[in-house]
């Protein structure tokens, strides 16, 4: 696993598979929305209004897979204290909240016309906004934890803890449906099999895929981000060091 670990293999990586996810995510969104929108079918009950899945559905995918990956980032920063690790953590929290408050507004889009109303404080609803909440907290607590260690406090691990703990919110927002009376419509695609016509399914996989390949193209870009930001401060703290060392031998 630590074979992995290596910034500089993985910014080797990352160099060319970050546009190649970025480009490729985006032809295959934009294909599979405007299939959905112009081509797919209306739906025999909600109409054109259902041509909203194609983005909904999307995005809370991504939005619940965004804090697994935080969650599994987590675990492997305390137990294995992987280099990457918690940087990918950090990379992974902002894009995780934007697509999960696309979630909530396209959600919410839909459910005007399906439901009569903007929002219920329904199960499935109430859990995604209490990830969208997780997620400003866990980058609250990082922007935290980042300022103690450059105040010399040492590294903070409450960030990592609140990422594994905040996992519990899965499978509640993946299990609202059965567990609890809800406006919202039961899973249509479960494992191995799917209650949707082809017609709906194949734009939609196709629009999944694509926006998950832009979500793990974003991840990297921001990773390599991250990572340039540190090395660019370890060097200033050298540069420090150097500066302050010849001050301390002539005090001496």
């Amino acid at each position: 696993m630590h074979g992995f670990a290596n910034p500089a293999r993985f910014l080797r990586i990352a160099r060319w598979a970050t546009p190649l996810c970025l480009l490729l995510g985006l032809v295959l969104a934009a294909w599979a929305l405007v299939w959905g929108v112009f081509f797919a079918p209306a739906d025999a009950l909600q109409g054109d209004t259902v041509r909203i899945v194609y983005l909904h559905v999307p995005t809370a995918w991504l939005g619940m897979g965004g804090w697994s990956a935080i969650a599994i980032a987590s675990f492997t920063e305390i137990v294995w204290r992987h280099p990457l690790a918690g940087i990918a953590a950090r990379a992974v929290a902002l894009p995780g909240a934007v697509f999960t408050a696309l979630c909530l507004i396209t959600g919410s889009i839909w459910g005007r016309p399906a439901w009569g109303t903007w929002w219920v404080w329904d199960g499935r609803l109430t859990s995604m906004l209490v990830l969208l909440f997780l997620y400003f907290g866990y980058m609250a607590l990082d922007a935290a934890a980042r300022g103690s260690q450059q105040a010399g406090q040492g590294q903070s691990r409450i960030t990592a803890i609140f990422g594994l703990v905040g996992a519990v919110n899965i499978p509640v927002i993946h299990y609202s449906v059965t567990w609890w009376n809800s406006l919202h419509q039961p899973p249509s695609i479960t494992m191995g099999k799917s209650a949707m016509a082809a017609d709906f399914l194949v734009p939609l996989l196709i629009a999944t895929v694509g926006f998950s390949l832009i979500f793990g193209g974003i991840v990297m870009a921001r990773m390599r981000t991250i990572l340039a930001d540190e090395q660019a401060e370890a060097r200033l703290r050298r540069k420090a060091m150097r500066a302050q060392a010849p001050a301390v031998g002539e005090a001496w």
